[in-house]
């Protein structure tokens, strides 16, 4: 496991990051969003929906769990903020196996679901600026991460 960081300036330049993070992902790909409220964890995740084709507009799942959207690779959007203290499983399997990427806000919550080899990312809010964090888990996610930050 590795980790990485980049600042971000802006909401535009955070999005960025995630659209091309997202040029780099293959499907199967699970990634983990960490962040306090208002860090820029929806505005990545809107990157990353670009970077994928998707061409509906992304908002936070907070009330159906689950959002799909359609795009050179489906984009499966998750805040399981919600299952704290449930034995709930939503199907993860078929999401973190299936044919589209995975973006999960709040994943603590669903660790025991999780596959091991996925990229944790974390926004830290510090001041003006946003402090992406990159903890790659697998050889496949540490190349991605080298890519990116090249």
């Amino acid at each position: 496991m590795s980790k990485h960081q980049m600042v971000s300036n802006s909401a535009e330049e955070t999005k960025l990051i995630g659209e091309r993070l997202a040029s780099l992902l293959e499907a199967g790909d699970v990634l983990t969003l960490e962040g306090d409220l208002g860090a820029g964890k929806t505005t990545f995740t809107k990157g990353i929906a670009k970077g994928l084709g998707v061409k509906r507009t992304v908002n936070s799942p907070t009330f159906t769990i689950v959002k799909e959207y359609e795009g050179r690779l489906p984009l499966y959007h998750m805040d399981v903020y919600r299952l704290e203290d449930s034995d709930e499983d939503i199907g993860f399997d078929e999401y973190f196996n299936g044919n589209g990427v995975s973006v999960v806000e709040w994943a603590q919550f669903i660790e025991e679901y999780l596959p091991t080899d996925r990229l944790d990312i974390r926004i830290k809010y510090n001041g003006d600026s946003r402090i992406l964090e990159f903890l790659s888990n697998g050889s496949h996610f540490e190349s991605i991460i080298n890519e990116l930050m090249s």
